[in-house]
């Protein structure tokens, strides 16, 4: 096993790799409130704290220490923090990416014959992992439309790419309805324009034709209901007043807890 981080290999920086544990699904943060004379807690339920994700490195035998000093001095470069965060794929579960960066110090045991061994404890800030190869549908037809996720396991925040014609005035929008939550915009939108909605950006923006953005989104939304999108089946429902509906295509963002 090894892992890519940032486009680079464990095997090209001649680090050998594997993981020892996996968590089935990140840590969670729970809101309990303590009340005098109840027993227990009252719950307030919880959401997700970020992953640690750590992986169990080993560096073969060198001639000597400063060999070994070498490889290592490469991988601090790599795996330097102060570059931000990178996506980080696992061999073992090659579909999938996070996005992280290193935690903690890196601490290499010296080992017989100038090998080396040491932990790397990758933090995600957004403990979800994405599909390395995202699911994609285009709709170009108004009414109901099925939409069908197959990746991940549990729900998504997408991006909508939406293209047409829609006026200004209170009158003219079109309607994307989205498992019955509704997102309607008012345009208004020109020809050749596209609105971009990101769902886990929680922004809108207004592109043109060579993707150079032309103005914030936001304003084009009558309320900042962003759709979600569901493991397996999804209805998406296009209307539109007093406008013209050419095309939306969707990026799922497919991802798993």
């Amino acid at each position: 096993m090894g892992f890519i981080f940032n486009g680079i290999s464990s095997q090209s920086m001649n680090v050998k790799a594997r993981l020892t544990s996996w968590q089935a699904s990140p840590p969670l943060r729970n809101s309990f409130v303590s009340i005098p004379g109840k027993p227990g807690v009252a719950d307030f339920g919880s959401d997700s704290a970020e992953r640690v994700i750590t992986v169990r490195c080993n560096i073969a035998p060198k001639h000597n220490l400063a060999s070994l000093v070498g490889v290592l001095d490469g991988l601090a470069e790599w795996l330097d923090p102060d570059k931000g965060l990178k996506q980080l794929v696992l061999d073992d579960v090659a579909d999938r990416y996070f996005t992280a960066r290193l935690q903690t110090e890196v601490n290499c045991e010296r080992l017989i014959r100038s090998a080396g061994a040491f932990d790397l404890n990758f933090v995600c800030p957004d403990p979800h992992a994405y599909a390395l190869t995202d699911e994609g549908f285009t709709l170009t037809q108004a009414g109901a439309n099925a939409v069908t996720r197959s990746k991940g396991n549990t729900d998504s925040l997408p991006v909508f790419l939406l293209k047409g014609t829609i006026p200004s005035g209170a009158s003219t929008y079109v309607s994307l309805k989205t498992n019955d939550e509704e997102l309607r915009v008012i345009g208004a939108l020109a020809a050749g324009e596209t609105l971009v909605i990101d769902s886990g950006l929680v922004t809108a923006k207004v592109v043109d034709g060579t993707g150079e953005t032309l103005r914030n989104g936001l304003p084009l939304l009558q309320e900042l209901n962003f759709p979600i999108l569901r493991k397996g089946a999804n209805s998406v429902t296009i209307t539109a007043i007093g406008a013209t509906f050419t095309e939306l295509q969707i990026q799922a963002k497919s991802r798993w807890r």
